[in-house]
């Protein structure tokens, strides 16, 4: 890391606190891979073995009830998002556990949930504050490889609906894993939703579009800048490509997990043009509010992780901790 995630954090606590003269900050939108909410109920559909009380990891009602404290805290901690994108979700059920509970009850969240295919059973899904956010169409896109269709990986969830009296987009990815060097995969994950958004591109040329998501790659691989056609050079940007928000913090050395002793930022949040400052005539992204939010309580305090982000388990040893990875956030101002 280039500099430490103590500077890091005092600089969204700045970005949550100085605002240009001519804007006003109106919400923001934030991305979480929340790393196994599974509840504790074996369900023989899918491979949640581990996590019930008998399982190897021996998931029981103590340890399930401490991850919500600890991921309620995390947004309430982020002064609550208008518009949460989720991944590494069970059910509909661990959802509802996390919107009503005490620490996010008051926001009145609601839920927008698919069960996807994926073996493990872990699916993407969105929540919202209830009058900040009015969808009024929702898709569940699914992933499919002819060449090999007995892969299965978690589908991409598209809401459309009005954000500040303007329709705004949103597409929540979990992208296939690195596991066993599955490029090609995440490849055809960015085709999909590069297809999906110029149709919708081709119908509205301006219309407002949010992508989020845990893409298992970094904003310099060819998934994410090739196919979908996603960077930051706004003077080489041609009609149509993505501004990825998540690129500059990238560049400056930030990630939002550790492995293997390198920092990836696999949790991204990249925009259309039509949200930049200068092309929208209503609500727009807040320029460089891209963040990391990695505030000190959330971090391994010493060893070889210090710094990376306190997780649940380590190696099978339950830490009582939050996720592998940081949630990230952008701002909306007007």
């Amino acid at each position: 890391m280039k500099k430490t995630f103590i500077t890091a954090f005092f600089a969204v606590l700045l970005a949550f606190n100085t605002l240009h003269a001519q804007e006003k900050l109106v919400g923001n939108i934030a991305f979480y891979n929340v790393e196994n909410l599974f509840d504790i109920q074996d369900d023989p559909a899918i491979r949640d073995d581990d996590f019930t009380p008998k399982g190897d990891l021996k998931w029981d009602t103590v340890r399930y009830i401490d991850k919500l404290d600890n991921l309620t805290k995390v947004f309430k901690s982020m002064a609550a998002p208008d518009i949460v994108g989720l991944c590494e979700v069970e059910n509909r059920s661990v959802l509802n556990a996390l919107v009503t509970h005490k620490n996010l009850i008051r926001y009145k969240y609601q839920i927008i949930h698919f069960d996807s295919p994926d073996r493990r059973g872990i699916d993407v899904a969105l929540i919202y504050k209830m009058g900040k956010f009015t969808p009024f169409d929702i898709k569940s896109i699914a992933f499919e490889d002819e060449a090999n269709p007995d892969f299965k990986t978690r589908d991409i969830l598209h809401v459309k609906g009005l954000y500040h009296g303007d329709t705004l987009n949103v597409f929540v990815n979990h992208w296939p894993s690195r596991r066993g060097g599955k490029e090609d995969k995440r490849i055809m994950a960015a085709e999909l939703l590069r297809k999906k958004v110029s149709e919708l591109q081709a119908k509205n040329p301006e219309a407002k579009v949010v992508i989020m998501g845990d893409l298992n790659d970094d904003p310099r691989n060819k998934s994410v800048k090739k196919s979908l056609l996603a960077h930051d050079n706004l003077k080489k940007m041609v009609n149509g490509e993505l501004f990825n928000t998540s690129s500059k913090t990238f560049k400056q050395g930030y990630g939002t997990l550790f492995y293997r002793g390198t920092w990836n930022l696999f949790d991204q949040i990249i925009i259309s043009q039509s949200m930049l400052p200068d092309k929208s005539s209503t609500w727009h992204y807040k320029n460089d509010s891209f963040s990391v939010f990695a505030p000190e309580w959330m971090r391994v305090k010493e060893g070889d992780y210090k710094g990376a982000p306190f997780r649940t388990y380590v190696s099978g040893r339950y830490q009582n901790g939050f996720s592998d990875h940081y949630p990230v956030f952008i701002q909306i101002s007007k």
